[in-house]
């Protein structure tokens, strides 16, 4: 997917704190949600976003440690949902 469709579907609906899920061309599929850091401009500049795993949301709603989270490279995506 490109930044403009990953971006255009998280200002939908005020998607951009909600939990969605992530489908990938070659892997499994994550579910999480994407934040924006310091570096999120940057970022999405060249496709990439930072995502925080279902797994570590909690801890992260607490810290806002970005250092939970995890970058990834919007070509990869083949399309966003929520479940």
């Amino acid at each position: 997917m490109t930044n403009e469709q990953i971006e255009t579907y998280l200002e939908v609906k005020q998607r951009r704190n909600k939990e969605l899920s992530i489908h990938f061309k070659d892997r499994r599929t994550v579910t999480g949600i994407f934040i924006e850091g310091s570096d999120y401009v940057e970022l999405k500049s060249k496709n990439l976003w930072r995502i925080v795993n279902n797994a570590r949301l909690e801890e992260w709603k607490q810290t806002h440690d970005v250092n939970l989270s995890r970058i990834f490279n919007g070509l990869s995506f083949t399309r966003l949902s929520e479940d």
